[in-house]
């Protein structure tokens, strides 16, 4: 693995020292570019957390956890499918075991097209249930068991992450509603667990730059890699399709205490295309 040389977000202060957090899709797909869930790894453990950096591919994991190691950083690699809920499980009982606490959840896992998604009267049943346990049952898991640690330590910050598709009009009829109940769910456990002092949160991506989101897309639809991107960028007011970086900034500030005063909110990292409705 190449490590990136990318120095964004490196500060003097620790925001997340000694904290342990759980990343659930902290490897990323095949592709050029960098994923959400690796991006957020890197950036936790820069500001001191110890990841344990969770993917079905535990082969991906270990490169994630190859980056932190070679800046410093603390981090395990585990392999968790998130449909299963044993291995959910299992991957926040080792983090507890290790490290002795639970502080941030971060549920990073998704999949739209390569999942058969579409237009709901052209999904077969198999891929409307596949985006349903994928996109939406395995962070609903990850709570459920992350929850009650949290409770116990009266504290904890848990950061879903939605998409800007479940708030305007997307193509993927799956992928959509399961994102929205993601953002219901995370309204929903900040007002039931606020009185344990956790804080719940969800993150909406627009149009990034992972190579989920663009490899499985130009392959489908015939493209190169940079015609999909420059059609993507029409798309932004801001001209440009966001990076993996933008939203682990975002994810970051959500579970450091500079956002202790902040629970139940859905937050756009979209460039202002869903307000531009385009």
């Amino acid at each position: 693995m190449t490590v990136n040389s990318n120095d964004e977000g490196r500060t003097a202060t620790k925001r997340l020292a000694d904290k342990v957090a759980v990343v659930f899709g902290g490897g990323q797909s095949v592709g050029e570019g960098l994923g959400n869930g690796r991006a957020a790894c890197v950036r936790f453990a820069r500001e001191g957390a110890r990841v344990l950096v969770a993917d079905r591919s535990l082969v991906s994991a270990e490169e994630t956890v190859r980056w932190i190691s070679s800046e410093g950083g603390d981090a395990v690699a585990f392999e968790a499918d998130v449909t299963r809920e044993s291995q959910i499980a299992a991957a926040i009982d080792e983090a507890v075991r290790k490290w002795g606490s639970l502080d941030v959840l971060h549920n990073n896992v998704g999949v739209s097209l390569a999942g058969g998604d579409g237009e709901l009267t052209e999904m077969s049943a198999d891929s409307l249930d596949s985006q349903y346990r994928i996109n939406f049952g395995g962070t609903a898991l990850a709570c459920r068991h992350a929850l009650p640690i949290m409770r116990k330590q009266r504290g904890g910050a848990i950061v879903n992450i939605s998409s800007a598709a479940a708030v305007g009009l997307s193509p993927f009829a799956g992928y959509k509603a399961a994102k929205a109940a993601i953002n219901a769910l995370t309204e929903q456990l900040a007002l039931q667990n606020a009185q344990y002092n956790i804080r719940v949160n969800a993150i909406m991506p627009g149009l990034i730059a992972t190579p989920m989101a663009v490899e499985t897309r130009a392959r489908t639809w015939n493209k190169t890699r940079e015609e999909l991107m420059a059609e993507r960028s029409t798309k932004v007011p801001l001209g440009r399709a966001g990076s993996a970086w933008d939203v682990a900034n975002l994810a970051l500030f959500l579970a450091s205490d500079e956002a202790n005063f902040i629970t139940g909110e859905c937050i756009l990292v979209d460039g202002g295309r869903i307000h531009n409705r385009i």
